[in-house]
């Protein structure tokens, strides 16, 4: 690990302090939504326009892990990998729909490990893990919690709303303000309220998840041109705000020094509202680089010294990591997929290279890295990558290496047997074949698509435009199962909305858009459909819910 310089001096001062190094350690977890590789300002390159001096703070006192990825592209897989230290697949959990119905309660969960051992523990924000209360983290081994069960979004100011709840412990609660702030006061209240013996705190964050709201005065202090990226940078920088709570309230107690740290992203920033995951390729929903890796810190000012690593780590070495901290074993029958990071991370042990597997079954493609290559298969063709020499993923080579292709699709194919079968209908695989060569994908995908030639009439609702009320009727060109929004390259997942048009006929474009959202972004993709998407949980949305036919959400 390449590290700043850090004088001898006081590190001797800080271990010399009584309490400082004795005593077991307190473990704080805060994962960010849909936060973008290029969001935050730890990072370079960076939006020029991303401030985040909390979280630049906890980078100049912790390690930057410029490898860190998720173990989903969506949010709640990445969420049952690091509660339970495993692959979520394990579980039959390959995707948001699956995952948000519920991690088994048969998981024995880390908060599940840490109580026994003497730890007060508290989960804060989006669980994601079960919509109902049955699911509630209140029941999984947390003493205290305040939050929102449901799907993956949540109204950033109705926090009084029956039909949203907030949660506190098991109890809905009616609050106000911005719900960013409120999850910073609550974590921060925790730690101070416990400051003293050891405790474990979950900072999930919804930001900067839609829908996309901050306060007005906020807002107010950027001005890019594009009002959604001002909303998104207003949104990360009030988390970036509550962060800096959390931290001032461990540093107030004397609990800083001997707290063990992480911070991270759920996956990578969704490209359709403005994210920015510079340098790296695609974003949220897919298995590129993008996508499943982000900002990744982990701080524990006594034992870590500050500095950058090129080691890869993951979210599901979180879990390992603080068991090991705790002095706590991990069991025999359910061993953890990832590492103790501390012997990496402090120098103890050199970088080894490392396996690391995505997988969204039947509804999406795979990816493998194994050492410096990385495949991906998606249904747009995905490819062979030196991750060394090209972390944007510009260069296939799979051509060039058809060993290496070979080599790490029996990786994946071996991995995936060990996996359990999906909980929902479907095989674990969607997508059989590894990449093929670029002339052959575009062969391929002509003769699938034929003549076919899609126009759909719709309407883009932007802030200014008032909500056109369509009849469920007026999709039925397109049709409402699954298969067939998969049959045009792309699919619907987790509530996103999405419209297919014909690029030839701009006219033509069909669009599930927000309203709310107020813009929806646009792409080509490789089979020449326009995809415009508005990452939006639906049934959050009531006001346009009700036009949709129910097969459209999940």
């Amino acid at each position: 690990m390449r590290s700043r310089p850090f004088p001898v001096a006081l590190v001797l001062l800080a271990l010399s302090l009584p309490g400082l190094t004795s005593g077991k350690p307190n473990f704080v977890i805060i994962v960010a939504d849909d936060l973008g590789y290029a969001e935050v300002s730890f990072h370079t390159p960076h939006n020029a326009h991303v401030q985040t001096p909390h979280l630049d703070a906890i980078a100049a006192a912790g390690v930057v892990c410029r490898q860190g990825y998720v173990s989903g592209n969506v949010c709640s897989p990445t969420r049952a990998g690091l509660m339970t230290g495993r692959y979520q697949q394990r579980l039959g959990l390959y995707t948001g729909g699956e995952a948000g119905s519920g991690l088994p309660l048969s998981e024995t969960i880390l908060p599940g490990f840490l109580k026994p051992a003497g730890y007060v523990t508290g989960q804060f924000g989006k669980w994601h893990l079960g919509p109902t209360p049955e699911w509630s983290p209140a029941h999984r081994g947390f003493d205290e919690v305040y939050g929102f069960l449901g799907r993956g979004a949540h109204d950033y100011f109705k926090l009084d709303d029956p039909e949203d709840p907030i949660y506190r412990g098991l109890e809905v609660v009616k609050d106000s303000g911005y719900l960013t702030d409120r999850l910073g006061e609550e974590t921060a209240a925790f730690v101070r309220k416990h400051a003293g013996r050891p405790f474990f705190a979950y900072l999930a964050f919804n930001a900067v998840h839609s829908p996309m709201q901050a306060p007005e005065d906020e807002i107010a202090k950027f001005n890019t041109g594009d009002p959604i990226l001002d909303t998104r940078l207003a949104m990360g920088k009030r988390l970036d705000d509550a962060v800096g709570k959390v931290v001032a309230a461990l540093k107030e107690t004397g609990a800083w020094e001997n707290t063990l740290l992480f911070f991270f992203s759920d996956n990578g920033g969704p490209l359709a509202q403005s994210a920015d995951n510079t340098p790296l390729r695609g974003g949220k929903h897919t298995d590129y680089e993008g996508g499943v890796r982000t900002p990744f810190l982990v701080v524990w000012p006594n034992r870590l010294q500050p500095g950058f690593t090129d080691a890869v780590v993951s979210s599901l070495d979180v879990l390992p990591t603080v068991l090991a901290a705790a002095g706590i074993g991990t069991p025999e029958d359910r061993r953890p997929d990832g590492i103790d990071l501390l012997p990496v991370l402090s120098g103890a042990r050199p970088t080894q290279p490392r396996n690391l597997y995505w997988s969204s079954a039947s509804e999406g493609g795979w990816a493998v890295r194994s050492g410096d290559w990385k495949l991906v298969a998606d249904r747009k063709g995905g490819g062979l990558f030196d991750l060394a020499k090209d972390p944007g993923e510009s260069t296939d080579l799979s051509e060039a290496h058809p060993d290496q292709v070979t080599r790490l699709t029996d990786l994946h194919q071996a991995w995936l047997a060990e996996m359990a079968e999906p909980v929902k209908a479907g095989a674990k695989q969607g997508i059989s074949e590894p990449p093929h060569s670029k002339r052959d994908r575009k062969k391929k995908k002509k003769e699938k698509r034929g003549d076919q030639a899609w126009s759909f009439p719709g309407t883009i609702h932007g802030p200014s435009q008032s909500h056109q009320h369509r009849e469920p009727q007026s999709i039925g060109a397109l049709g409402t199962e699954r298969a067939a929004l998969r049959s045009l390259g792309e699919e619907l997942v987790d509530g996103d909305a999405v419209g297919f048009g014909n690029p030839d006929d701009p006219l033509g474009e069909f669009v599930l858009g927000n309203h709310d959202v107020g813009r929806v972004g646009h792409g080509i993709d490789p089979d020449g459909l326009r995809l415009l998407v508005a990452c939006l949980e639906t049934e959050q949305d009531p006001g346009i819910a009700a036009d949709f036919p129910q097969a459209l959400r999940f």
